[in-house]
This record gives C-alpha cells, sequence and structure tokens, in this order.
C-alpha cells in the first residue's frame, strides 16, 4: 500500500475485507494474512495500524457495533408511520443482512475476541455487540410506539425487543441457506408482536 494513505482508509479497507470473508467463509477462514490479500494490501499492514488480530477484530466488532447505534434515531423517528410490523422487518432485514450476519458468528467463535470485548466495553456493554445495540434501538422504537397507542399499554418493550433479535438471528443464522424472504421477516415480526398486521386490525 502506498505509504501517506489515510490510517482511516487502511481500516475500512481492512474491515471491509474481513466482513467479505466472514459473509462468504466464515469466521473460521478469518486470518491476517487472508485480511490482508483480500483488501490488497502488504501483510504487514494490518499489525502496524493494530495491537495484534483480536484487537484489530475487537475494533472492527467495536466499529460495526457503533454503526447500528448510529441507526438507532432513524428507527425511532419512523415511529407513528406506516405500521409497527413493517418498520421491525425492515429493520431486523437489514441488520442481518449485512453486518449482524458477518460479527455476532465471530464473536462467538473466539474466545480471545470475546475476551477483549469485555475489557473494552465494560460492565455497560454487557451481551453480544451488535446484537445488543440493537436490542435496545428496537426496545426504544417500541416504547415510542406505545406511547402513540399503536402497541399495547400491558406490552413490555424490554422483552419484546430481544425476542424480536432473537427470532430474527435464528432464523438468518444459516449461511449456506437463502436468505429469508420480506414476508417470511414480517411473519416473524407478527408472530412475536402476537397479532398479524392485517388489513382491518389494529395495525401493529
Amino acid at each position: 500500500m502506498p505509504t501517506g494513505v489515510h490510517i482511516r482508509d487502511v481500516r475500512a479497507r481492512l474491515f471491509g475485507a474481513a466482513e467479505r470473508i466472514l459473509v462468504r467463509d466464515g469466521p473460521q477462514a478469518l486470518t491476517s494474512r487472508v485480511v490482508t490479500d483480500e483488501a490488497g494490501c502488504a501483510k504487514g499492514v494490518l499489525h502496524r495500524h493494530f495491537t495484534d488480530f483480536d484487537g484489530f477484530l475487537a475494533e472492527l466488532v467495536q466499529d460495526r457495533a457503533a454503526r447500528i447505534e448510529a441507526r438507532a434515531p432513524a428507527l425511532l423517528g419512523a415511529a407513528g408511520t406506516g405500521t409497527v410490523a413493517g418498520n421491525l422487518a425492515e429493520e431486523l432485514a437489514d441488520l442481518f443482512g449485512s453486518v449482524a450476519a458477518a460479527v455476532v458468528p465471530l464473536v462467538t467463535f473466539r474466545d480471545g475476541l470475546r475476551a477483549r470485548l469485555r475489557a473494552l466495553r465494560g460492565p455497560q456493554g454487557a451481551g453480544i455487540p451488535v446484537l445488543a445495540e440493537a436490542t435496545e434501538a428496537i426496545a426504544a422504537y417500541l416504547a415510542a410506539e406505545q406511547r402513540l397507542g399503536r402497541v399495547p399499554p400491558e406490552a413490555d418493550p424490554g422483552m419484546l425487543a430481544p425476542a424480536l433479535v432473537g427470532a430474527a438471528h435464528l432464523r438468518f443464522a444459516d449461511r449456506e441457506g437463502a436468505a429469508p424472504e420480506p414476508e417470511d421477516v414480517r411473519g416473524i415480526v407478527a408472530a412475536v408482536l402476537g397479532q398479524a398486521d392485517q388489513p382491518g386490525s389494529r395495525p401493529l
């Protein structure tokens, strides 16, 4: 790689390469050499910018978790528009169709990475990164819809959110099979919410 390339550009190239490998080949295929080859970088580039390979992976996960956090205001802003089930189905499809499908297996696969992430995130960062941020955003969205009267007052957003994320994760977890169709995701959401989103029914 030419000298003078900004570190953010290096990070973006390496992170993008790692994510492509994860989606294509799974976490067991991920090594520093494979990442640098995929990124078109010299082998030593990764180790010049990160303490070690688990350090690189920890920063990758943190970066992708931050992206999920950055999406939260848009989901919250959708409260009161469309349908609750439609908004949630779109959010879950976007989440698991991209970053979460790659990052979650990586975190569960590497013990050293989990330890590094626990140290980085501290006691407030419990849970699997990316899934934790997504769950928090969905819980906030459901609470907003509840205040608008579009989610029943007896519903518990703090319980519904992890159930939605967990159910969607299971459906998207099979990398070898076809990705769920949009109607499948809506079916998952409707089942968890306990009410089908159909004309004439209370809109969820």
